[in-house]
């Protein structure tokens, strides 16, 4: 009989982890490989909300002349001190550039201080460097417009990574609703709610709103940090977003209308309060969802008779006593002075003490034995 040896079907997607690891990436220089769109993911094939990366896929990249590290160049990031000296220039003129938005920060963390760090792609800090129209800011006196700006307090770089990040989540959204999520997830709630109107279509823009950058636990003041760099700031910003918000939503509203929530169910039918004794006492078994006739009725009849009927003095002098009869104690102090109080003999002790001297010392006299 010939050998048969079974190969483990090879899947066609494989999870981020996975491709990670064959590509020779880190988890973060993965996600932002994705997010700029140097690797191709598709969707889950569970049908899930997560993606997954072709096996082709990975096998193109790995076929590319210098892999893995020319990859992996291509997502190196820097700070302000690692960028500055990559430019060759001074990090106050490099923080000056920033804040002006000529250069866009592609990722941001918080610091134990609470601060926020922007990163930058080494490889577009290198090509702004090496541009000749770049060549009066990166020496010599700022411009006079520029410097005026930088006067009022301008501060580009959160609204520059938004709009980086608004491209990264319109390029994975796979529908009209999850395309109006991902515009809704840079305006504040008021807003989203003044622009749409509908309960119904807000709770499904909710509920596939993309969520903020995972910095931290959810609800800590991380967390609440990174919602806030989300959020959009700027009148202008937050009024083109609403008018992309309002078309995304007519474009979904055309193509696949919100679902209407489920009908609500009736309400349970109230109990008839129970019959109550003359003391407001519920009768047991007699309440107010009986059937009305039959036994029931002659079984609430009689019970009605019972309570109205007077009870007897003397049976009910009898059953006092003796319920003080059993509450007494049997036992103790309080009986022993009740038994004396009522004239019976105390009881003889078993042993009587006798005095005679001690038989343990040496000056007593001891007992004699018969």
């Amino acid at each position: 009989m010939p050998d048969r040896t079974l190969v483990p079907a090879v899947p066609a997607t494989c999870s981020p982890s996975r491709a990670a690891r064959e590509l020779g990436l880190r988890r973060a220089e993965f996600d932002l490989a994705v997010h700029l769109g140097r690797i191709r993911t598709v969707p889950d094939e569970g049908g899930g909300t997560g993606r997954g990366v072709e096996r082709a896929e990975i096998e193109r990249l790995r076929a590319r002349y210098g892999f893995p590290s020319s990859l992996r160049e291509h997502v190196r990031v820097v700070g302000t001190a690692q960028g500055a000296a990559l430019m060759r220039i001074a990090e106050g003129r490099f923080t000056r550039l920033a804040r002006l938005g000529l250069l866009v920060p592609v990722r941001f963390h918080l610091n134990r201080y609470r601060a926020v760090v922007w990163l930058y792609l080494a490889e577009e800090l290198e090509q702004f460097a090496t541009g000749a129209e770049n060549a009066r800011l990166l020496k010599g006196r700022t411009p006079e417009t520029l410097r005026a700006q930088l006067a009022t307090g301008v501060d580009l770089r959160a609204r520059n990574w938004r709009g980086r990040h608004f491209g990264f989540l319109l390029r994975q959204t796979g529908g009209p609703w999850p395309r109006a999520a991902a515009v809704a997830a840079f305006l504040a709630p008021a807003e989203v709610a003044d622009v749409v109107r509908d309960p119904r279509e807000r709770a499904v823009l909710e509920r596939l709103r993309p969520a903020p950058p995972a910095h931290g636990a959810p609800g800590s003041s991380f967390a609440h940090l990174a919602e806030h760099l989300m959020t959009s700031q700027d009148s202008d910003e937050i009024g083109w977003l609403r008018s992309e918000l309002a078309q995304a939503t007519r474009e979904a509203r055309a193509q696949s209308p919100a679902a209407r929530p489920p009908a609500p169910l009736p309400e349970p039918a109230e109990r008839a309060p129970a019959e109550r004794d003359g003391s407001g006492r519920p009768v047991p078994g007699m309440s107010g969802g009986a059937a009305r006739g039959g036994p029931a009725r002659e079984l609430r009849a009689a019970a009605r008779a019972a309570i109205a009927a007077p009870p007897d003095p003397a049976a009910l002098r009898r059953a006092r006593a003796a319920g003080r009869e059993a509450s007494r104690p049997t036992r103790g102090l309080r009986a022993w002075l009740h038994r004396a109080n009522s004239g019976s003999a105390p009881r003889t002790p078993r042993y009587r003490v006798r005095n005679r001297p001690s038989c343990t010392t040496e000056t007593s006299s001891r007992p004699r034995t018969s």
